[in-house]
C-alpha cells in the first residue's frame, strides 16, 4: 500500500482537499480526527492537559476548550512543545494502528493521511510515507480565511502563521502541490488530476 501524506498550513484548505479525495473514493485518514479521539472527556490525555495548563482548559460539559488552548499554544512556544509531547505519541499510535489494519486486510492500494503538522514537527519519513502533497495558498488569502474562520484580527492571525513553518518552505519540499488560492472548481480539478496520476503510477 502506498502511503501519501497530505499537509499544508493553517487555513490553507487541507480538510477541503481531503474531502475532495474522499469524494473520489480515496481512503483518507485524519490526524485531526485522531486528536479529537485522544482528548475525549475523561481521557488520559485530557487529564494531562489539565495538569499542564490548568482546569480552565475544560468546558463545563467536560470537553476540551479548544479555543482557549489554541490561544495559549500559539502565543507560547514552550506550551506548544509541551502539548505536542502529550498529543503526538497518542495520535501516532492511532494512525499506525489504522494503517496496519488496512494493510492486514489487504486494503486500498493507496491511502492518504491528512496531518496538519507534517513537515513542521514530523518529517517526510513519518509513518514511512511514499510522498507528500502540500495544499498551498498565498499568504494574504491564508490570512483572510483564518481571520474569517476563527474571528481573529489580523495581528492574531499573523501570530498563528508565525507559529508554523512558512507554507512556501513546505511547498519546496512537496512531491505534489494543490493550489487552493482560487475557486472550488479549480481546486477540485487539481485533485481529480492528481488522484488519476496516483492511480496510474501505483
Amino acid at each position: 500500500m502506498r502511503l501519501i501524506g497530505l499537509t499544508g498550513g493553517i487555513a490553507s484548505g487541507k480538510s477541503l482537499v481531503a474531502s475532495l479525495f474522499r469524494s473520489l473514493g480515496a481512503t483518507v485518514l485524519s490526524a485531526d480526527e485522531a486528536a479529537r479521539d485522544v482528548v475525549g472527556p475523561g481521557s488520559e490525555a485530557l487529564q494531562e492537559i489539565v495538569q499542564a495548563f490548568g482546569p480552565e482548559m475544560i468546558c463545563p460539559g467536560g470537553t476540551l476548550d479548544r479555543q482557549r488552548l489554541g490561544n495559549l499554544i500559539f502565543r507560547d512556544p514552550s506550551a506548544r512543545t509541551r502539548l505536542n509531547a502529550i498529543m503526538h505519541p497518542r495520535i501516532h499510535h492511532i494512525l499506525a494502528a489504522k494503517l496496519e489494519g488496512l494493510r492486514t486486510a489487504n486494503g486500498p492500494a493507496i491511502a492518504i493521511v491528512e496531518i496538519p503538522l507534517l513537515l513542521d514537527t514530523a518529517t517526510r519519513g513519518y509513518l514511512d510515507m511514499d510522498g507528500v502533497i502540500v495544499v498551498a495558498v498565498d499568504v494574504e488569502t491564508q490570512l483572510a480565511r483564518l481571520m474569517s474562520r476563527d474571528g481573529l484580527i489580523r495581528e492574531g492571525a499573523e501570530e498563528r502563521l508565525r507559529a508554523q513553518r512558512p507554507l512556501a518552505e513546505k511547498v519546496r519540499e512537496a512531491d505534489w502541490v494543490i493550489d487552493n488560492s482560487g475557486s472550488l472548481a479549480q481546486t477540485r480539478e487539481q485533485v481529480d488530476a492528481l488522484w488519476h496520476e496516483l492511480q496510474k503510477s501505483r
